[in-house]
């Protein structure tokens, strides 16, 4: 088990309930904002947040501005976008927005779990097999 807080930023019911059943058992705790803002609250508030899975497409704040929001005060969080659209120009807004990692709607749960693997520094790696 990750020994910190997972964000997940998710506006849609179905993909957060997607996302918290193929990760949320390998976190101490896990925590939904709807939209970007309540990211970046929810990041204000609660410093055992170790993790943001994020939604890029979302209401009132998407997850681009949002994470260049977080990462103005958290600079080494790591934020992993999760999209239903990727084309090259997107690809380039990810990058830009300094995300770590990037996931195509649908993916796999393996493929999520890679992307949290790569994105932690190894003092965070979970030590048992996931």
């Amino acid at each position: 088990m990750y020994d910190f807080t997972l964000l997940i930023a998710e506006d849609t019911n179905s993909n957060y309930k997607l996302l918290e059943a193929s990760v949320g058992q390998f976190f101490r705790k896990v925590i939904r904002a709807n939209n970007g803002y309540e990211a970046i609250e929810a990041m204000r508030t609660n410093e055992n947040i170790g993790l943001i899975i994020m939604d890029l497409s979302m209401p009132e704040m998407n997850g681009y501005n949002a994470t260049r929001n977080i990462r103005s005060f958290r600079p080494d969080i790591p934020v992993i976008a999760v999209t239903a659209y990727v084309g090259d120009e997107t690809i380039e807004q990810i990058n830009e927005a300094g995300f770590n990692e990037y996931l195509l709607k649908p993916f796999l749960s393996k493929d999520l779990m890679n992307a949290i693997r790569r994105s932690l520094p190894s003092s965070q790696q979970n030590k048992n097999e996931i």
